[in-house]
């Protein structure tokens, strides 16, 4: 079948659709799934604005209300994770997912789902070293720091995930696996984006979460965003056994939805013909979302994963047949994924609008009747009687304020904090607690001498495995350069180009673009990072990261 996967998206839908049915008209038929890799923004009104974490200037309605009111229906069925750029309320209303409107679903914190029997998974958020430990303790409205830990990713979903056993076809995260730029052309992606050059040589970009399931999950392929740079990259896997075949990871992160940016691109993904066309659960993830429910922590304490260290009684929730088939009876062997998308929030109207809107801290009946079936904890229920009895969603603010301070106390099982970019991305929007130094000033034009390897076999091999995305508008075409580099295998040969389907050698297309308008020129210095994030003109909204 035919997928295509989207960066970041920052609510802008009519254009993300509008694209997708040019590159159809393009290519053999229609697409099939429209998998967003975070920063959707499924903004209903004017509150929801008030619960992203972006300047004021960056806080604009875009078109997600309008498929949320029913004014339009999403053209293809659409699934996205969240980023660090969301109406967090909204989403927080869905911990476990469930439909944001009709045909779009939200994977929620973490989540598996199956569709035409292809297996898919992902995990919402942003790594953040000080929040990683803490529960879900966040809840509206929200005040200076909650609106920003919100979105960080905490150890419970990624515990949660790493009790998976069966094979993933496809994985989404927000922020890059930390290493993955070692797996594919590095020295392209410092020429485009050099100021990523000192956490690269130090192995610092990305999530060190994320690259811990990776390794783990093994899924067939990884798709990312948040860096705002179209880059491919092939992981070989070690196996773990003698006999047993080394799996291989096929990584590829884009930019946001932009003209003249690489931010869609679309792949065959085998699938199994015999498998419903509709959206299913996963019975291994329902298995292990209720093997986990005693682990759910509403508190801003810092606590640490059941391991098998003496410590703790129980440490492996894996799913197990028993508890698989029990699931299932309980389900009444039916997996479908219920269309039971409600409204529970005023939508915005453009002719009346309401800047005075309450914030309230919502129970979602889709999460309600999901919790229900398997018999597990509604977060948001935990989380609002115990704000009825001690207060909790302002109790931490001290606290956090406190935890998360650099005082020698180990605050993660990872040492560095790299949750987005300790470098200063000019694409980027940046809040106060990203702020550089007064004298903090960076070159984007540094030194490119990197030191780089040989391509090796597989990043060919890698190429070819992008052929089959048919010939779309030059600017989401994956290029032969994508993928070599890499330090897989440093003895080897120059990578392969990508051809379309028919054979022909999508490189020696011209870089079309969908629009007409301009680029601005990048700045040579930037100098803090909320000051002069763009190059041409400060409040050019449409260059909102």
């Amino acid at each position: 079948m035919w997928v295509a996967v989207a960066g970041c998206c920052h609510g802008e839908l009519d254009k993300i659709y509008e694209t997708l049915a040019l590159a159809e008209r393009r290519g053999p038929g229609p697409v099939d799934l429209l998998l967003c890799c975070g920063d959707f923004q499924a903004v209903r009104n004017e509150a929801d604005l008030r619960c992203m974490a972006v300047p004021p200037k960056y806080r604009h309605m875009q078109t997600f209300y309008r498929y949320y009111s029913g004014e339009k229906k999403a053209p293809v069925l659409t699934l996205f994770i969240g980023g660090n750029h969301e109406a967090s309320n909204h989403l927080q209303e869905l911990p476990y997912g469930g439909w944001v409107a009709p045909n779009i679903y939200y994977l929620g914190l973490a989540g598996v789902v199956k569709y035409r029997g292809v297996r898919i998974g992902g995990i919402s958020g942003i790594f953040k070293s000080h929040d990683y430990r803490k529960g879900h303790f966040e809840c509206p409205p929200y005040n200076s720091s909650t609106i920003r830990s919100i979105y960080h990713v905490r150890n419970i979903e990624v515990y949660k995930l790493k009790q998976l056993k069966q094979p993933i076809d496809i994985f989404l995260s927000h922020d890059w696996p930390r290493s993955i730029y070692h797996y594919g052309n590095k020295k392209q992606l410092l020429k485009t984006k050099s100021f990523f050059r000192q956490e690269v040589e130090n192995n610092t970009l990305g999530s060190p979460a994320a690259s811990e399931l990776l390794e783990h999950l093994k899924p067939t392929y990884w798709f990312s965003a948040h860096l705002h740079v179209k880059f491919a990259a092939l992981m070989q896997h070690q196996a773990k056994d003698k006999g047993q075949t080394a799996r291989a990871t096929k990584f590829l992160a884009l930019d946001k939805c932009l003209p003249h940016r690489d931010f869609l691109q679309i792949l065959e993904i085998e699938h199994d013909p015999s498998a419903p066309d509709y959206l299913e659960y996963d019975i291994e993830w329902l298995t292990i979302l209720r093997a986990t429910d005693d682990l759910i922590n509403v508190t801003g304490h810092l606590w640490n994963m059941p391991e098998n260290n003496g410590l703790h009684a129980r440490w492996d929730y894996s799913a197990t047949e028993e508890g698989m088939k029990e699931m299932l009876e309980k389900l009444n062997h039916d997996l479908k994924v219920p269309c039971n998308f409600s409204v529970t929030a005023a939508c915005y109207d453009p002719g009346k609008p309401q800047t005075q809107i309450q914030l309230i801290h919502r129970i979602n009946p889709q999460t309600t009747e999901f919790c229900a079936q398997l018999g597990i904890t509604d977060i948001n229920v935990r989380l609002q009687k115990s704000k009825e009895e001690h207060h909790v969603c302002g109790e931490y603010e001290e606290q956090d304020d406190v935890e998360s301070n650099d005082s020698g106390e180990d605050r993660s099982e990872y040492n560095t904090d790299t949750s987005a970019l300790s470098s200063i991305n000019p694409d980027e929007i940046m809040l106060d607690e990203e702020e550089e130094d007064e004298d903090s000033i960076v070159s984007a034009h540094s030194d490119m001498n990197t030191l780089s390897v040989e391509p090796s076999d597989q990043a060919s091999e890698f190429s070819a495995s992008f052929s089959d995305v048919r010939i779309l508008p030059g600017s989401m075409i994956v290029s032969s350069d994508d993928t070599v580099d890499s330090t897989v295998d440093r003895e080897g040969k120059p990578g392969g180009t990508v051809e379309s389907g028919n054979g022909e050698d999508l490189t020696k297309v011209p870089l079309k673009r969908l629009s007409d308008e301009h680029e601005p020129e990048q700045r040579k210095k930037i100098k803090r990072r909320n000051q002069a994030i763009y190059a041409a003109v400060d409040d050019d909204d449409d260059d909102a990261a």
